[in-house]
């Protein structure tokens, strides 16, 4: 049982008007739109995630429109964004609204949750933003909040944890105009009760924080700790020729699956390391006579994997096409209208002239 003053959630309203930053998707009911921002702004920053909303809205202004794109066109828009999977289930999720609801984006909770990439908490924010649903939404923010103010210590990332936190926000939006208190507790935690250095001297809820009180700020939310992450050495071997450049379309089953990226060796150990290894490995693929020059280090970091990316510019190769027919020579401006990897970009970017 939590105690509650019944100034909780009016509080937290007061201060949202107040303090609210002035974003488009806050300007309408579309759950479209709505969409669009929710699915732009999973584990992304606002600042990050808003010029790709601007060009996904513009590029596709209705769910009809974004359910003829291809997937080129998707993952090229998304490029940058990281987490590729949620492009791709956006394409198929306006597949699923075409088809099934007949290109009217739903409103309810018990719809959403069943288009490919909504999951409970993106069903509750699009219910209740666009209709008012009596939905409560649990993210990142919601959760310190609460943890904090109520000084719950069961972890947010057990199932224990979610189920508790889960209910608890559910009871607190009784009563409440959804669409404004869900908006008010994930604002409050984004700006007002921010992970690190929350701005407690001006908070309106300070009094009864339990967190502030017992001096346990910084231990609250607790989270189990992440598994370790995998690391992994990629070589790319940069294969130039009268204006084209060598690329590879990356298959399922690993990351950045269906974007584009150079001819790639895989190692356990980095080139500085073993450098006798790769080179062995480069010559038996590409002759005994080319030359290989490093070019370019980059540490990339993923959720789960740390990835050593080197690029080598390959020259006086041989090719044997019939072992390499996965393999497609495009142009300067073809290649630009590929999606690729961050880490690909900033490269072509920085270094690659054909």
């Amino acid at each position: 049982m939590y105690f509650c003053s019944m100034s909780f959630q009016q509080e937290l309203i007061n201060w949202y008007h107040l303090h609210k930053r002035s974003l488009p998707w806050r300007d309408t009911t579309d759950a479209y739109v709505i969409w669009l921002s929710e699915i732009i702004l999973q584990q992304t920053r606002v600042e990050q995630g808003m010029p790709y909303f601007n060009k996904f809205l513009a590029q596709f202004p209705t769910i009809a429109d974004f359910a003829n794109a291809t997937e080129t066109q998707v993952l090229k828009l998304w490029q940058g964004l990281g987490y590729y999977s949620r492009g791709r289930n956006m394409l198929y999720t306006a597949h699923q609204v075409r088809d099934e609801y007949s290109n009217v984006f739903p409103m309810a909770y018990d719809d959403l949750i069943k288009l490919k990439g909504i999951g409970e908490y993106t069903a509750a924010a699009i219910s209740s933003f666009s209709s008012n649903e009596g939905r409560a939404v649990v993210d990142g923010n919601v959760f310190r909040v609460l943890s904090r103010y109520f000084g719950i210590a069961t972890a947010i990332n057990s199932t224990a944890g979610k189920k508790e936190f889960t209910q608890l926000a559910q009871s607190l939006i009784l009563g409440q105009e959804p669409a404004v208190y869900n908006q008010a507790i994930m604002e409050f935690g984004a700006l007002q009760c921010k992970p690190k250095n929350p701005d407690c001297g001006t908070c309106p809820l300070s009094q009864n924080c339990y967190a502030l009180q017992n001096k346990v700020i910084d231990q609250l939310p607790v989270k189990i700790r992440k598994m370790e992450k995998r690391t992994r050495y990629f070589n790319y071997l940069i294969l130039k020729s009268e204006g084209l450049v060598a690329i590879k379309l990356r298959q399922a089953g690993d990351i950045w699956q269906h974007l584009y990226d150079f001819p790639l060796i895989e190692t356990l150990h980095s080139f500085e390391e073993r450098p006798a290894d790769l080179l062995l490995e480069i010559e038996g693929k590409l002759g005994t006579q080319c030359q290989v020059k490093s070019v370019s280090k980059i540490k990339h970091l993923l959720t789960h994997q740390i990835i050593y990316v080197h690029f080598f510019v390959i020259d006086n190769y041989i090719i044997n096409f019939s072992q390499n027919t996965d393999l497609k020579w495009v142009s300067e401006a073809e290649l630009d209208e590929l999606p690729q990897p961050k880490v690909i970009t900033e490269f072509i970017n920085n270094y690659l002239i054909l």
